[in-house]
Order: C-alpha cells, then sequence, then structure tokens
C-alpha cells in the first residue's frame, strides 16, 4: 500500500461531498444551540421567539414537544416532560422517561435542532458536528453518534466542548501559549489546558467530573427551601431563576420565596472548590502551575456566577475571559469546525483521551496500551505471548482507567483470538492494536504474527460509567496509587514463580532422565519451597526463592538444550 503525502491544506476534504451547509450542535443538558458558519463567521440561529437557548426538554404527551413548549409543560406538571437528559447518556439503552432512552430522547431534540436550522437557513440540512464534554466515555459518544443517526444527521464530527470553545475564542487566530478552557455548565464539569502554536492545538491534559453542574447548584437552593422534595423538576426551576436573577442583583424573590447572593454563595462553594480541586490536579497531570497558564476561558452558564469567576481568579491568578456568551460559544465552535471540515480550515485539533486502555494480563494485572491525555486519533501496538503449553486461544479483555488491578478499572468488552497454534509457552507472538479515532471512539484488534489470523472489535460496551464512576476512578488512582503499584509487584512476582514451576515440572516429566536422582532431589524440594512462598504476601521471599530454583536448574536447561541439539543433528553432516 502506498502512502500518498500533499502538502499542508492541500488534502481533499473528507466531508465536502454534497455538503451545502453543515452545522454545529452544543447538545446541552440544560439548554442546547445550533449554529453555522457564514464566511469564516460563526452565527447561532435563534428560534422564532428571537432565542438562542433551546431548552433541552422534550415532551410525550401529545406527539413530541421539544424546547420551550416543553418547558412550560414541565412547569405545570413535573410528569409531564423530560429534562437533564445528557446524564443518562452512559446508559444509553436505559428507558428513563415512558419506555423512552436517552438515545430515542437526545434524538428527537437533535431532530427538532435540525428543523430550526433548516428554517433559518432555507435549505435541508444533513451534517454537523456536535459537541460533547471531554469525559464523555465511549458509551456516551457513540450514543451521542447513535441519536443523531436517528435524527436524520451524519456526525462529521463529535468535538469536545472545551476545543469547541477555544475556538470560537479564537484562539488559532495567531495566539500562542497554553490557555485553560473552564466549563462549568448544566449538568457537567470539564477543564482543558490546551497548547496553542501556529494554528495548532494540542490538549495536554483534560479533567472533569460527569455529575458536577449548574443542577446540582439548584440542588442546593431547592434542598435550602424545601429539604427532600416530591416536586423536584418544579422546584429547581424555580431554584434556576432565583440562580440566575442573583449573577446580577443582590436579592432575589417571588413572594413566597426569598434568596441572596451571600445564602446562594455558602450554599455553592464545596460545589465551586471541587471544580478547581479537578483544575490543580489537570495542572498536576501537565506538570504545570497555574502562573504557566496564559488565559483562561470560561464556558457554560454557571460561569455567570460572581462566585465562580472570582473562585477561579484566585486560582489562575488571572481574570478570566468572559467577553464572550457563556451559553453560546460551543456551538458557535463546532460551527467553525463543520465549516472547516467541509470547506478546509487551517486549524489541526489533538484532543486527548481521557482515560488510559488496556488489557488484562496474567494474575489480574492492567497493561496500560494507551495512556491517559495521549493526543487523538492515535493507533499504538504491543506484543504478548501465551503463559501455558499448547495454549491455542487468547482472550483479550479491555480495559479503561488508571488503576494496577483489573478489579478497580472498568471493563469495556472482550473476545476470543482462536487458532493460534500449539507451541511451547511463550512462543506464540501476538500484536494488539488499540486505534482511538478522532471522535474518541475505540477499535482494538489482535493478530497472531506467524500465521496471521486476527480477530477486530469495535468496543461499544452495553452500559457507560455511572455518574461518580468516572471521577471517582482517578481519585482513587491518586490515592491509592502506591499501594496499586505494590499490589501489582506482588502479583508479577507471583505470575513469574507460578510460570517457573509450571515450566520446570513440564520439563522434569519429559527430561527428568538427563538428572541425577539426587539432583532431582533438590529441584523438587526447591520447587515445593516456592510453591509454599507464592501463597505468602512476600514479594521479597517469592523473587528471592524464584531466583534459587532458577539458577539451580539453569544446569538442567542446559542439558536440554544440548539433548535437544543432537537429537537434531542425529545422522546428518555438517
Amino acid at each position: 500500500m502506498l502512502l500518498q503525502l500533499t502538502e499542508p491544506g492541500m488534502t481533499s476534504l473528507p466531508h465536502a461531498e454534497d455538503v451545502h451547509k453543515a452545522i454545529g450542535i452544543d447538545l446541552g443538558t440544560t439548554n442546547s444551540v445550533v449554529a453555522y458558519s457564514e464566511n469564516g463567521q460563526p452565527i447561532v440561529i435563534k428560534t422564532r421567539n428571537g432565542v438562542s437557548l433551546i431548552p433541552s426538554v422534550v415532551s410525550y404527551n401529545e406527539g413530541i414537544t421539544v424546547g420551550v413548549d416543553a418547558l412550560d409543560q414541565l412547569k405545570q406538571d413535573p410528569k409531564s416532560a423530560i429534562s437533564s437528559v445528557k446524564r443518562f447518556m452512559a446508559t444509553p439503552s436505559k428507558p428513563v422517561y415512558q419506555d423512552k432512552t436517552p438515545v430515542e430522547i437526545s434524538a428527537d431534540i437533535l431532530t427538532f435542532l435540525k428543523a430550526q436550522a433548516e428554517q433559518s437557513l432555507g435549505q435541508s440540512v444533513t451534517h454537523a458536528v456536535i459537541t460533547v464534554p471531554a469525559y464523555f466515555d465511549d458509551t456516551a459518544r457513540q450514543a451521542t453518534k447513535d441519536a443523531a443517526k436517528i435524527a436524520g444527521l451524519t456526525v462529521l464530527r463529535l468535538i469536545n466542548e472545551p476545543t469547541a470553545a477555544a475556538l470560537a475564542y479564537g484562539l488559532d487566530q495567531g495566539i500562542e501559549g497554553i490557555y485553560a478552557i473552564y466549563d462549568f455548565g448544566g449538568g457537567t464539569f470539564d477543564i482543558s489546558l490546551l497548547k496553542l502554536t501556529h494554528g495548532v492545538f494540542q490538549v495536554l491534559a483534560t479533567g472533569g467530573d460527569t455529575n458536577l453542574g449548574g443542577d446540582d447548584i439548584d440542588e442546593k437552593i431547592v434542598n435550602h427551601w424545601f429539604g427532600p422534595s416530591e416536586n423536584w423538576r418544579q422546584h429547581q426551576l424555580i431554584a434556576r431563576q432565583a440562580k440566575e436573577a442573583l449573577s446580577n442583583h443582590e436579592t432575589w424573590s417571588d413572594g413566597k420565596l426569598h434568596l441572596d447572593l451571600q445564602t446562594l454563595e455558602n450554599l455553592s462553594l464545596s460545589l465551586i472548590e471541587k471544580t478547581t480541586q479537578i483544575c490543580s490536579q489537570v495542572l498536576l497531570d501537565a506538570n504545570l502551575g497555574p502562573d504557566e497558564i496564559k488565559g483562561v476561558v470560561m464556558v457554560g452558564g454557571s460561569t455567570r456566577m460572581p462566585l465562580v469567576r472570582a473562585h477561579v481568579a484566585e486560582f489562575f491568578k488571572t481574570d478570566p475571559l468572559t467577553d464572550m456568551n457563556p451559553d453560546e460559544i460551543v456551538a458557535l465552535g463546532a460551527a467553525l469546525q463543520a465549516d472547516g471540515l467541509t470547506r478546509g480550515s487551517n486549524t489541526l485539533l489533538l484532543d486527548v483521551i481521557p482515560l488510559s486502555l488496556g488489557i488484562e494480563t496474567m494474575g489480574g494485572i492492567v497493561e496500560k496500551i494507551i495512556p491517559r491525555n495521549t493526543p487523538i486519533p492515535i493507533t499504538l501496538a504491543q506484543e504478548f505471548t501465551t503463559y501455558q503449553e499448547g495454549q491455542t486461544a487468547l482472550k483479550i479483555h479491555v480495559l479503561q482507567g488508571e488503576r494496577e488491578l483489573v478489579d478497580h478499572c472498568r471493563s469495556l468488552g472482550e473476545f476470543i483470538l482462536s487458532g493460534i497454534p500449539s507451541m511451547v509457552a511463550g512462543a506464540a507472538r501476538v500484536e494488539i492494536m488499540f486505534a482511538v479515532d478522532a471522535d474518541g471512539l475505540l477499535t482494538v484488534s489482535a493478530q497472531e504474527k506467524m500465521t496471521g489470523i486476527s480477530q477486530k472489535v469495535e468496543v461499544k460496551p452495553s452500559y457507560g460509567l455511572t455518574e461518580d464512576d468516572l471521577i471517582r476512578m482517578l481519585k482513587d488512582n491518586s490515592e491509592q496509587g502506591a499501594a496499586d503499584m505494590q499490589q501489582r509487584l506482588l502479583v508479577e512476582a507471583r505470575v513469574e514463580a507460578e510460570g517457573l514451576i509450571m515450566s520446570l515440572e513440564s520439563a522434569l516429566k519429559v527430561d527428568s532422565h538427563l538428572l541425577k536422582l539426587e539432583e532431582i532431589a533438590v529441584l523438587r524440594q526447591e520447587l515445593e519451597v516456592l510453591k509454599e512462598t507464592v501463597k505468602t504476601n512476600d514479594r521479597d521471599q517469592i523473587e528471592l526463592a524464584s531466583k534459587k530454583l532458577s539458577e539451580n536448574s539453569q544446569n538442567f536447561a542446559a542439558m536440554r538444550l544440548n539433548s535437544s541439539i543432537y537429537q537434531q543433528l542425529v545422522g546428518k553432516t555438517i
């Protein structure tokens, strides 16, 4: 196969055929926004009522109602509509409202957004760039693409929300340096560090929480007013109204309920502090200090809160960039990317994967193939081998997470590579390849190099991370990293010892005639010592016993090799 090389910007556009106008969509938790680009300028599409924010609310009472009308129904009857469905995208096939799944509900929102765009542009719209939180996992990303397909949209690219915001802010226009994108929306929080060099956007590190956003501040307000509430949705809408009003006023009241700015800040402080804790971890991941960040772009409606802005300014030691509408900025960036994919762009986006990807090896150890914060798209491969004599199949168990042991990571799926020739342990060479595309979706393949047999799977797990799982995985890794490594080293020592026991016992069955009886007795005695030592948790003793047995069996190994060579050469002339 030949690889054709072209000058930058001269390659044919992969999505240019028959695409008149591609749109950018910010499919949000609380509100969604759709935009397009005209002559390089992104423009937000507004509804007939002149608003750009379309509530991500769907009602199925009489047909399908989306947006403001569905929100009005929700205010009247909290059981009449569904909102914040984005929070359920990690479990896309599980019904969450009237037997409707998150994918189906999201598809209805996207259908409505598509119709708004077509009405505004006066033409059919079939292609879109859709934004997702940087911390959406493979399941949620695939679910978003599935929803778009149902809505009649071809997804040109899934782009991370922080990256879209950076595009919209114009950080690709000759500005260089490292910028933080602080995205505090209705349902999720993301922080990404982007290095900008000559039009190249490289995400250095990303972090976040899939269950931290404005909805959680609303819940604090509702609990302050009512305690546990059966009419949660209705009360949340009032709480949101109060919260938004207090971005510009000191007090709020509807005659019955009251809230002042100081009380709101007291209620939300712990949540806002949680965002800067995540920022601190991301800076640590990137080996950077707050003083090395050139600017902080604020994204998401929750960043309108004065306390959020003050907290961010204090943490990064610089005033955040707030001169663009934080509710619209993500959709505007998506529109620019859509235009670039269909009409050409000099901007190169290098996003990263949020969590490490790897496979299970002997002893329940995770071998990471693609570390977290690796730029995508990426393809990496690693060779593995068989553990037992005559092994003809290999189970590939794909995992996601930062911990060292399988039990502490998330299973993405598994498949079997069969047809491996029967060989001695360690002789087979199996190449396992991980490929993550520009949308963050993973494909895993395995090939036995001697025979060429192969197997491939697109990893689309039937379930996603629960609401707190993702942030817990990173937190656990931070807290348990040292203990995990000690446990991994212990397991590795046991696996090596058990392999030595297995191979030596097999060799003694076949070639014990090469040894004297006293030599066999010594080896068998040391085998029993190692077997007993392996049962303990003393890694040093296991390694010491393994080393002693290995050294004492070297003469036996040499005898076996000489005998094998002799058998091969009998009756032959050199």
